[in-house]
């Protein structure tokens, strides 16, 4: 592997997609989940691939800790889109929401978010809607944009009051990044994991 100081526009598009797999890390800690490592690919061509090491499995004891937990997974997942505005975003760190509906919309590979969000959205009014008639589609609507503006909201306040910890997080992802050498082909792939416990050496900020 080589440590090569990447083009600029490889770079730009690396520390992205390192703040969106930051964002799910941040927010996913600071909403009681137990998180691991993060890795992060980037190919000359713009080409990547990411993840964010978070432990799903937790008690539900009853139908409001099951809102819950719907609840902060469905932030942890606006957060990965919302963080990848924040390199481009103003001064003051704040998330560029028009941006982040795009990126979950398909922009740069996040619709697999968007799909989780989808599905859990439903789920959430499910229960958190009983009685609504299920043949009433306007009712249905109405519940599910109140559902998602509230934690989209709240998802923005988490993004934004940590937007220094994510940012510097991705950049030290960045930063660590190396050129893979591959057998019999050019070397086009940077990369980098970091595991949970050098995370954890990491937190908040002392990079």
């Amino acid at each position: 592997m080589d440590r090569t100081n990447m083009p600029a526009a490889v770079r730009e598009h690396a520390l992205q997609i390192a703040c969106h797999e930051m964002g799910h890390y941040v927010v996913a800690r600071a909403l009681g989940f137990e998180t691991g490592g993060v890795t992060l690919s980037v190919t000359m061509d713009l080409r990547h691939k990411g993840g964010a090491t978070i432990n799903l499995v937790q008690p539900i004891s009853s139908m409001e800790s099951m809102k819950a937990y719907l609840e902060a997974r469905i932030m942890v997942l606006f957060a990965g889109a919302m963080a990848q505005t924040l390199p481009s975003a103003s001064i003051g760190k704040r998330v560029d929401l028009s941006k982040a509906v795009a990126i979950l919309n398909g922009a740069f590979g996040a619709e697999r978010d968007d799909a989780k969000i989808r599905e859990l959205r439903h789920l959430l009014r499910n229960i958190s809607f009983p009685d609504t008639d299920p043949s009433s589609s306007d009712s249905i609507t109405t519940e599910l944009k109140t559902i998602n503006d509230r934690l989209w909201l709240r998802a923005q306040e988490m993004v934004e009051a940590s937007a220094l910890t994510i940012t510097e997080l991705g950049s030290a992802l960045v930063e660590r990044m190396v050129l893979v050498e591959q057998w019999g082909r050019p070397a086009d792939t940077y990369e980098v994991g970091l595991t949970g416990e050098m995370l954890e050496r990491m937190w908040p900020c002392s990079l």
